[in-house]
């Protein structure tokens, strides 16, 4: 899409070159005119200025240069008109709009790209903006990203189909850290996940999934989490009748009132050598920030909510803390450095 719009803009350009050079070469050859001549008589040809011969033409040259004058007022009404097409259809801006986008993906590290901006896809960029993750965008629906580009001016993405490789690529899918597709087809889905995990066998996958059948499938394909939003939304709607305080809670600290507050998971592998096959009661100790363990997830995946302090962290553990943004950014720092 951005070649057939860097030709269509330099379309007018090139044609003007060969109408130049068939001049110069043709006065070479018919008249016998020096390189200098030739170029001086297609100038005042493809100008109209006027000026007159350097000599009388001959016949041959006399056709040549009214075919010349033809051609060039042709080419001239063309290179016109298309700049007029180009300036009232906004093509220019769009071009120049796409270079900045590609600059801006080209700089991105350790993003999330998300393939799809429907409604989970939209929701999903929403909870990222609030945890001020950085995202690129994958839609092919033209429409639907102008009207996204209102809300969001400053959007980065790209237009064209999430199952393409090419596509993948240009929103940066081998520097970036997680993918979220959200696209209804569970096919498409299925194919956007194997091609992630061969262009990035190291990034995390999350998918939308529609039918029950698709989610192992989605599994077997590489994705690391697959998620059925109208499965989660009734469950969600119905927890709020037995548990209402504590889902409302849980809503206040992943959405938009709760951007104060925050949930890290801290691999051993990111732990600093002190504390590592250490005790969580020492982990939590070590440098603190003022975060609480709320949980940790064992090397074999499975969850312990509220471990005892006793519990050693070793190879393939995660721990799972709270905090407020400042003490988990404290925390990071701590680790980092």
């Amino acid at each position: 899409m951005e070649n057939k719009s860097v030709w269509r803009l330099l379309q007018p350009v090139v044609i003007l070159h060969i109408i130049i050079m068939v001049g110069i070469i043709g006065y070479m050859l018919i008249e016998n005119y020096s390189f200098l001549e030739a170029t001086f008589m297609t100038t005042i040809s493809v100008t109209t200025v006027g000026y007159g011969y350097i000599r009388e033409l001959s016949v041959p040259g006399q056709i040549f240069t009214m075919l010349l004058l033809i051609f060039s007022w042709v080419a001239f009404a063309f290179v016109l008109a298309r700049i007029a097409q180009y300036v009232i259809g906004g093509e220019i801006n769009k071009y120049f709009k796409s270079r900045r986008i590609m600059t801006a993906i080209d700089k991105l590290n350790g993003h999330v790209i998300i393939c799809g901006y429907g409604r989970n896809g939209h929701q999903a960029a929403q909870t990222l903006r609030f945890h001020s993750q950085r995202y690129v965008v994958i839609e092919k629906d033209e429409h639907l990203l102008e009207k996204s580009l209102i809300e969001e001016p400053e959007l980065i993405y790209v237009q064209g189909d999430s199952t393409d490789d090419e596509i993948l690529k240009k929103a940066g899918i081998e520097k970036a850290k997680a993918l979220i597709t959200t696209l209804p087809a569970d096919a498409d889905n299925v194919f956007i996940v194997l091609s992630a995990r061969a262009l990035n066998p190291g990034i995390q996958i999350i998918s939308r999934a529609s039918d029950n059948n698709s989610a192992p499938k989605l599994k077997k394909a590489g994705a690391d989490s697959v998620i059925m939003p109208d499965r989660i939304g009734g469950t969600h709607m119905a927890t709020l009748v037995s548990k209402p305080d504590v889902i409302e809670f849980i809503d206040y600290l992943s959405g938009e009132e709760g951007e104060s507050i925050n949930m890290e998971s801290v691999g051993y592998s990111q732990m600093p050598s002190d504390i590592q096959n250490k005790s969580l009661r020492e982990i939590m100790r070590w440098k603190k920030t003022g975060v609480n363990c709320i949980g940790i997830k064992d090397a074999e995946g499975k969850f312990v909510i509220n471990p005892p302090e006793e519990t050693v962290i070793t190879q393939g553990m995660k721990v799972i803390v709270l905090g407020t943004r400042l003490q988990i950014e404290r925390m990071k720092g701590n680790i980092d450095g």
